[in-house]
């Protein structure tokens, strides 16, 4: 049975709740040199359409360690929709590779290359979605507070498609979701009215950064302008400053709360270098959980094509 990994919505709250339990399973096991070769034999097209740092490389590594082969293909080898339409594509890639994973622009794009593909289909990034940084991400709030349930999380500045995972995340796990930006960086408000509409988790936008800190956890922000609008920097950087996360605006979280970025960021922006290098940023960690939550993905993925 095809599934495949566009959003976090596309799995049940079970499903997460098992697949990050699998993900510190694969994590034990890989740090103890015996990561199962759950994928030996398969192959994986990646379609690469932005800059890659920690998604090239997890996913290559994962892929690996798991015994599987993956093959590249970036912008500069053709561009999907433009040479060969998407269903053409999906259709091809099918026959060649056990799955088909991308990171690009269009996040239609990638709804449609899955509605076409034989094979399972993973979202790596687009601009309306990153669902497996936030896979990651929880599997670091489980590490780290030994649970995934009530967590009180802000989310500062932009709202990206980081936002708007974590968004979709409220809807399957309960969460206090606080998203503190400005009034010209609100998150889609049809989401926000579904997600609030499932009555999983208490949803709140502010302008007040300050607000939104309050007594929380897991303290989180992300570039103000992501890959494909960097023209509007000097504006974000105007409308945002209030949002930037610094020693000052900390003290109004918990005095344990944990700092995440997903990386790569833009020191003395949103975050500064103080903040992000202190004792309370697990950003790194983060950055690792990439390569483990996303080969729990990965298997999960490839049980579920082989059940008839």
């Amino acid at each position: 049975m095809k599934r495949d990994f566009i959003s976090i919505l596309d799995w049940t709250s079970e499903e997460i709740r098992h697949n990050l339990d699998y993900a510190l399973e694969l994590k034990r096991q890989t740090k103890q040199f015996s990561c199962p070769k759950l994928l030996s034999g398969k192959s994986y097209g990646m379609f690469f359409h932005k800059p890659s740092l920690r998604t090239r490389m997890s996913f290559e590594i994962g892929i690996a360690q798991l015994g599987g082969t993956a093959v590249n293909l970036t912008e500069h080898d053709f561009k999907i929709g433009e040479r060969e339409s998407v269903s053409d594509v999906a259709r091809v890639m099918s026959r060649y590779v056990d799955g088909i994973l991308i990171r690009t622009f269009s996040h239609q794009s990638v709804m449609e290359l899955a509605k076409h593909a034989a094979v399972p289909v993973i979202n790596m990034l687009t601009d309306f979605n990153h669902p497996c940084q936030v896979m990651s991400d929880m599997l670091t709030v489980k590490e780290k507070l030994g649970r995934i349930d009530d967590i009180r999380i802000a989310f500062v500045g932009d709202s990206n498609n980081v936002a708007n995972s974590w968004l979709n995340m409220a809807a399957r796990i309960p969460l206090d979701l606080r998203i503190a930006t400005a009034p010209d960086t609100v998150p889609d408000e049809n989401l926000v009215a579904k997600i609030r509409k499932a009555k999983i988790s208490t949803i709140k936008v502010t302008h007040s950064a300050e607000e939104a800190l309050k007594d929380v956890e897991i303290v989180y922000t992300d570039v103000w302008a992501s890959m494909g609008e960097k023209n509007k920097i000097a504006e974000r950087e105007k409308i945002l400053k209030d949002f930037q996360i610094n020693s000052r605006l900390l003290k109004y979280a918990r005095h344990d709360a944990m700092v995440f970025h997903c990386l790569p960021a833009e020191r003395g922006k949103e975050i500064t270098n103080e903040v992000i290098e202190s004792t309370q940023s697990v950003v790194f960690d983060q950055a690792e959980n990439r390569l483990h939550a996303q080969k729990a993905i990965l298997v999960q993925l490839d049980k579920w094509h082989r059940i008839i």
